[in-house]
């Protein structure tokens, strides 16, 4: 049977984070169909139309789907699954509120954060802060997978013709929760988790102003996205949708800028696989200094001034 893997997107655009558990959901099976979810999704579920490794695009549409409540997804996703072996989500917010209620409804077990597929029953999962690797093999009939995507690489363009694009009929409203409101910060740098190169900055910036002082010039000279360690957003330096580490994002750039960041097991679960680390701290000894790749011990608030004035020669 097919993988059903249900897309995030904002209903005009379709998030990269569906483009790396397709990848995902490939290994499982050759085929693949792909749920858009929503109102007024046409956009996005033909973006995934024009994907690599997808057979059929499945289209629910309805004004109760628009916000893609968990409950109403899940009241949608339960009866199509008599026609597919796994269910298969980036491990994002939205797939980690809606997918362990479809486990429920189904009576079987989530197989969470996979990072990589053994077998289309075995996967490997992070423990202990991503210290140790599982190995987990699935016994239940229909298998319902959130997929940690930074360890998985986007399949990239179709080369044909784009997948067939089917209505999927839409379930009638649950009505049991209710859309309030959405709050959605518009970012003029790269989005954290898609972004090929990140500057973070930890407790040892002191204050939320020397972000904008000190590691946004860096950031943005970089063309990166700004992150921050659990500390930096528990003093209220910068907003949680910065955090990064195992209560916040996963990232796996090419670059890891980790400044005035020790190193606690919190953080480094959410950027130890990064391609390169860079460590910038005062205390040598800090944990930060045994995963990075270089390392710079000194005053922070004179090495990233000299920083960002090296980046701003002409020619770098």
């Amino acid at each position: 049977m097919p993988v059903l893997l249900l897309a995030e997107h904002t209903n005009t655009a379709l998030s990269n984070t569906t483009e790396k558990a397709l990848s995902a959901a490939s290994a499982i099976s050759p085929d693949v169909h792909v749920l858009i979810v929503g109102d007024g999704a046409r956009a996005a579920a033909e973006a995934a139309s024009r994907l690599d490794g997808v057979t059929k695009v499945l289209l629910a549409e309805g004004p109760h789907l628009a916000n893609q409540l968990a409950e109403e997804v899940a009241a949608l996703i339960v009866p199509m699954m008599a026609g597919y072996d796994a269910l298969v989500a980036p491990s994002t917010a939205r797939g980690k509120n809606t997918l362990p209620r479809v486990a429920a409804l189904l009576d079987v077990m989530q197989v969470s954060d996979i990072i990589k597929v053994v077998a289309p029953d075995t996967f490997e999962r992070p423990i202990y802060a991503g210290n140790a690797v599982q190995t987990v093999r699935s016994a239940d009939s229909k298998k319902v997978i959130t997929v940690r995507t930074a360890s998985f690489a986007a399949p990239g363009p179709r080369a044909g013709a784009p997948a067939p694009i089917e209505a999927a009929a839409a379930s009638a409203a649950v009505g049991i929760s209710k859309f309030e409101r959405a709050e959605i910060a518009k970012l003029e740098r790269p989005e954290l988790t898609a972004a090929r190169i990140v500057v973070s900055g930890g407790r040892g910036m002191q204050a939320g102003e020397n972000f904008k002082k000190y590691i946004e010039p860096v950031a943005d000279r970089l063309g990166a996205a700004v992150g921050a360690s659990r500390a930096a957003v528990d003093a209220g330096f910068v907003p949680n949708d910065y955090q990064v580490g195992q209560t916040g994002k996963v990232v796996a750039p090419e670059l890891y800028i980790a400044v005035g960041i020790s190193g606690a097991i919190q953080h480094l679960a959410g950027m130890k696989d990064s391609k390169v680390i860079v460590a910038i701290n005062k205390d040598g000894e800090a944990p930060i200094f045994q995963v990075a790749d270089y390392g710079l011990v000194g005053d922070l608030f004179q090495i990233m001034p000299e920083l960002e004035a090296e980046l701003a020669k002409p020619g770098k």
